[in-house]
């Protein structure tokens, strides 16, 4: 006999569906949930950066790289054309002021030389000649003008005689009268007589003045011909190395054309080139330092270049007290140009953030450092190494500066 078996209530029946129901049920409010909420994304601490927002002393400075240069590199030029005969001094040779670097030679210059030594001659035989001369008319006009006062002495005592005789009634009135006219006649020549010697003085001085100023142009001139060979040699302007020399033997070098290079090495400076934002920033005068092996050796711009080339822009320092012992031409050194005075500020380390952010947001740990939201901050000045934070932190705060490239649109982070 068969046994009617009892039927299971429809829970018990439909219990899985019942439960995979339930499970997608809290499956869709779960990501409701998530969806109505913040977006947030899980970061594993070991993989970012964080920092505490700090008031400290803000230093504006840019870091650049700076190359070590002679503090003076002159050019050296030829001063009259010609033919290299011999080259002295080697490139890279130690030079003082004054030795002689190559040697040109011009036959031009030595003709022309010649001519004006032969052109010098003529002139001081003609002016020994005329000087003669000169001398003996002065003598000639010196003798005239003696004998001419004599004469005018002689006349005023021959007439004083006449008036002596018409007073002791020896003379008549008639012969003192003729004598007087004679005596003044004779006197008026003599007068005129003594003028004219005095002019042909005033003349003679004056020629010879004109053969004298002659004489020394031609002279001048003569030196000034010389000084053209002496030319020929190319010596060093001043003490230095000799960098380079752009001449050799035969080669035909044209007047005021550049055949060598001087360097000083006895002083340096530092050059660097600079990005084109700081060209309004950085004038002559500013501090910088050159940091090594820990110890600071200070400088100072002392040129400024403001033109821009390839979104850069030069400038030269020069150091202020001590040197490093390896300076080199062409060694490279990181140097601090200093753009003002340490202020107060508040503080964070640079980061990749700014980049991703534009300096416009970052992400700020809660007090346990579980979690980090985006807060909007403003950045002011900057450095290779912190940021000024003007707005959005206070001192204490800790920040995330790095991973931002991973974090997408994430408006919290799991940490």
């Amino acid at each position: 006999m068969d046994i009617q078996l009892k039927k299971k209530p429809w829970y018990i029946r439909f219990r899985y569906y019942l439960l995979a129901a339930v499970l997608f049920v809290a499956l869709v409010i779960y990501a409701v949930i998530q969806a109505s909420g913040p977006r947030r994304y899980r970061v594993n601490l070991e993989t970012i950066q964080t920092a505490e927002a700090v008031q400290g002393d803000f230093l504006e400075y840019v870091d650049v790289e700076g190359i070590v240069q002679p503090i003076l590199t002159l050019r050296v030029n030829a001063t009259e054309g010609g033919t290299v005969a011999r080259i002295v001094a080697g490139e890279g040779e130690q030079l003082e002021k004054g030795d002689t670097i190559l040697v040109l030679e011009n036959p031009a210059v030595t003709r022309s030389i010649s001519d004006q030594q032969d052109e010098y001659a003529r002139q001081l035989t003609t002016f020994r000649e005329k000087d003669i001369e000169m001398e003996q008319q002065r003598l000639t006009l010196r003798r005239q003008a003696l004998q001419t006062r004599y004469e005018l002495e002689r006349l005023e005592k021959s007439f004083r005689l006449e008036e002596e005789e018409y007073r002791m009634g020896i003379k008549s009135k008639a012969q003192l009268e003729l004598a007087r006219d004679e005596y003044h006649y004779k006197s008026a020549t003599a007068e005129l007589e003594m003028e004219g010697l005095k002019h042909d003085s005033a003349v003679a001085v004056i020629r010879r003045q004109l053969l004298h100023d002659e004489l020394r142009r031609a002279r001048e001139k003569y030196e000034r011909e010389r000084e053209r060979l002496a030319d020929l040699v190319v010596r060093a302007p001043i003490s230095g190395q000799l960098s380079m020399v752009s001449a050799v033997p035969g080669q035909s070098v044209p007047s005021g054309s550049q055949i060598a290079e001087i360097k000083v090495t006895d002083r340096f400076k530092i050059h660097a080139s600079l990005n084109e934002y700081y060209v309004d920033r950085v004038t002559t005068g500013l501090p910088a330092v050159i940091r090594q092996q820990q110890q600071s050796y200070p400088l100072r711009v002392s040129k400024v270049v403001p033109e821009v080339k390839e979104r850069t822009f030069d400038v030269d320092l020069l150091f202020t007290d001590s040197l490093p012992d390896n300076l080199r031409p062409g060694k490279s050194f990181r140097v601090q140009i200093e753009l003002g005075q340490p202020e107060k500020a508040l503080l964070i380390p640079r980061g990749n953030f700014y980049q991703q952010t534009g300096g416009r947001w970052i992400y700020k740990l809660n007090a346990d450092r579980t979690r980090a939201v985006k807060v909007p901050i403003t950045i002011g000045r900057q450095n290779p190494l912190q940021y000024e934070v003007t707005d959005g932190l206070q001192p204490g705060d800790w920040v995330i500066t790095t991973g931002y490239e991973n974090f997408g649109d994430a408006e919290e982070l799991v940490l």
